[in-house]
């Protein structure tokens, strides 16, 4: 069964099938609950008038025998005194049900003495007074309303169902009498039994179509995201980053999901090509000093008095340097997020450049927040970076901007050419041949600063300065102020 409906075609065709059958059969019901009630309220009105009709022949002291009533076809009508012994009922009448008097032969008609006597009775009743239910009702008085009930009744051998109507009525001569009249229900039977043939006939088909165009439309809805997962699953066999699912020429979810997955592919591709580049390039900066100073062994092994100590120690300290280089940006790319503490920048600049010469600190007291250990790396960076290039002066200036944090660091050197201005943060760039890997570093430095003030959820640009040098600006959030979360 898991395996039947594991697929979202056959769960959204099951899920559709099932609400429309339920909203049917609750839909049915209700119509054939109101079918009946109509039909038999249609039927008990008829019988009420029947049973009226009667009663006002009765008010109007028509003789038992001579009532028109008890004639009508298809229309049982029984008529009882208040003890319920039956006075009169239809011709063609063989058994009934349902009117609380199951006998259809009347009892025997009494003599005229009896009734002058009866007469005399009731002459005295009504002087000494009447019941209180005798007085709800006057001689040649119909009683307003009926009840019903259903029954069965056999007239010429055809035994139908019966809606039953009961009317009461104060005769002058016979006191209060009740009238049972009925009315068949054979049309309601038959409308409500068309009706659910109808239901049971037409539901089941109804439900086929509804499951065969929900089955059809899911599945062409669906079929863009079959051939996305066809693509991805070549995708991740190949592991050719360089292809892309298909996007369908719609507006919808699904296009909206193949753009978002091929931008996710390009990134991936991006993240990988940048991964492997960096790979190769560490590798690259690596063998350097990792040959120099093995080659430095070798020599001081087969000639101690010419080993450079001074120089094996200078690669190894440039080899330490590189490696913990390569350690922070892997952390960095790994997505370590800076400690949330207060850090004094213009405490922290005239502390980064103590012990530089040439280095101009001016700085008004401004606070932002983060790791003060990355800062830290960041203002060094920016330092050693000026320090190469510089002629005299570096100057840096610490200031608060609306609600950022400004640091620059300025020198007086040649500067940066404005096409180099991105470049020059991306990793292991050298803009020249005197940045060589002896004098000026790996060329990670600048791509590490960029990287912390990205994780510090600021910015790090690099400019033309006021002495015709390079500018490098850092803008951070100062503490405590709205920015957000530091970016990823």
């Amino acid at each position: 069964m898991s395996r039947l409906f594991g697929s979202v075609r056959s769960r959204a065709t099951l899920g559709a099938t099932l609400v429309v059958a339920v909203a049917l059969v609750a839909a049915g019901a209700a119509v054939l609950l109101s079918l009946r009630a109509n039909l038999t309220g249609e039927a008990g009105t008829r019988a009420e008038r029947s049973a009226q009709a009667v009663a006002s022949e009765l008010a109007a002291r028509i003789p038992l025998d001579k009532l028109s009533g008890l004639d009508a076809e298809d229309v049982p009508v029984q008529i009882v005194d208040e003890d319920g012994v039956l006075l009169a009922a239809s011709e063609d009448l063989e058994r009934i049900s349902g009117t609380g008097t199951a006998e259809v032969t009347p009892a025997p008609t009494r003599s005229g003495a009896d009734d002058d006597r009866d007469r005399e009775d009731d002459d005295r009743d009504d002087d000494s007074g009447r019941s209180g239910d005798d007085e709800s009702l006057e001689p040649g008085e119909i009683a307003q309303g009926a009840s019903y009930t259903n029954g069965t009744a056999t007239i010429d051998g055809d035994t139908e169902d019966y809606r039953f109507a009961a009317v009461e009525v104060e005769t002058p001569d016979r006191g209060r009498l009740t009238v049972h009249a009925g009315s068949p229900l054979a049309a309601e039977h038959s409308a409500v039994g068309t009706a659910l043939t109808a239901m049971l006939i037409g539901f089941p088909l109804l439900l086929g179509v509804v499951a065969g165009v929900t089955w059809l439309v899911t599945g062409r809805a669906l079929r863009p995201v079959e051939g996305i997962r066809r693509e991805m699953a070549a995708i991740t066999a190949s592991e050719d980053l360089r292809r892309r699912v298909p996007e369908p020429a719609t507006h919808d979810e699904i296009a909206r999901l193949a753009r978002t997955t091929n931008a996710t592919l390009a990134a991936l591709e991006a993240s990988v090509e940048r991964q492997r580049s960096f790979v190769a390039d560490a590798s690259h900066e690596l063998r350097s000093p990792i040959a120099s100073l093995r080659t430095q062994l070798e020599v001081a092994a087969a000639h101690p008095e010419l080993l450079d100590l001074d120089g094996a120690v200078e690669d190894t300290v440039r080899l330490q340097n590189l490696a913990g280089d390569l350690l922070l940006l892997a952390r960095l790319d790994a997505g370590e997020r800076p400690v949330g503490t207060r850090v004094d920048l213009a405490a922290l600049a005239r502390e980064e450049a103590a012990g530089r010469e040439g280095v101009t600190v001016e700085a008004e007291p401004v606070e932002v927040s983060g790791s003060r250990g990355q800062l830290g790396r960041v203002l060094a960076n920016l330092l050693d970076n000026a320090e190469r290039h510089a002629r005299e002066r570096i100057t840096v200036t610490v200031r608060g901007e609306g609600g950022e944090a400004v640091v620059g660091v300025a020198d007086d050197g040649e500067g940066v050419a404005e096409a180099d201005r991105e470049r020059i943060f991306e990793r292991f760039v050298r803009l020249d041949a005197a940045r060589s890997r002896d004098d000026g570093g790996a060329g990670l430095g600048l791509a590490i600063a960029r990287d912390v003030a990205v994780r510090h959820g600021g910015t790090l640009t690099a400019g033309a300065a006021p002495a015709g040098g390079a500018l490098f600006e850092l803008r951070l959030p100062l503490a405590g102020a709205d920015r957000g979360a530091p970016r990823a």
